[in-house]
């Protein structure tokens, strides 16, 4: 076996890409096989974007629980076709999504559905510290508007580094996932239960 088909193989390993995908990527990255995987991510999410305005009408929920019963999750997670959601990869897919939700606590799925008297308090308590009122007001709303992205990355699941892979938010993961797939998934509610912790 040539070197070439090792590393396509390889690389199909690790991307679940097709062939011919995998070999251009290996040329086009003068055969790195790190460039190869960055390259197809690149045109995976691309694939991905256009997929993701179309409808999605079936799906699964799933459920999770962790330490031993003491945290439970349960997920909806939508897809296009039945055959998707009975797909055992999918599965797969909603069982990682529901323990990055018991390790991580997000507050809600996207930035546009975080509740507005969270995101009020948020901002009050950013404009309010000692620290920025010295400070200009068009620096101020900056520094605020920092701080919230800040805020969305540790609270809100789709911006949120994944717990697998920090290198990539849930987001960036669910989208290679809708490359790989060939159709549209979107997480639509999920609700996390702690032992002991009162219901919102």
């Amino acid at each position: 076996m040539t070197e070439d088909t090792e590393q396509v193989k390889k690389l199909r390993l690790i991307t679940n890409s097709g062939v011919l995908d995998c070999r251009d990527a290996l040329r086009e990255a003068d055969g790195s096989i790190d460039k190869a995987v960055e390259i197809l991510r690149k045109k995976g999410l691309a694939k991905a974007e256009k997929k993701v305005t179309r409808e999605t009408d079936q799906g699964r929920v799933e459920s999770y629980v962790h330490l031993g019963g003491r945290i439970g999750v349960l997920l909806e997670i939508k897809c296009e076709t039945d055959f998707v959601a009975r797909n055992e990869t999918f599965r797969s897919l909603a069982r990682d999504l529901c323990m990055h939700i018991a390790a991580m606590k997000p507050i809600s799925v996207s930035k546009e559905s975080v509740p507005q008297e969270i995101l009020e308090r948020e901002k009050s308590i950013y404009r309010e510290s000692d620290e920025l009122k010295s400070k200009p007001e068009n620096v101020r709303e900056k520094i605020v508007e920092g701080r919230l992205k800040k805020f969305y990355a540790d609270s809100v699941f789709l911006e949120q580094p994944f717990v697998k892979d920090e290198k990539m938010t849930v987001g960036e993961y669910i989208k290679q996932n809708i490359a790989k797939f060939g159709e549209n998934i979107a997480v639509t509610r999920f609700i996390r239960f702690e032992l002991g912790e009162e219901c919102k």
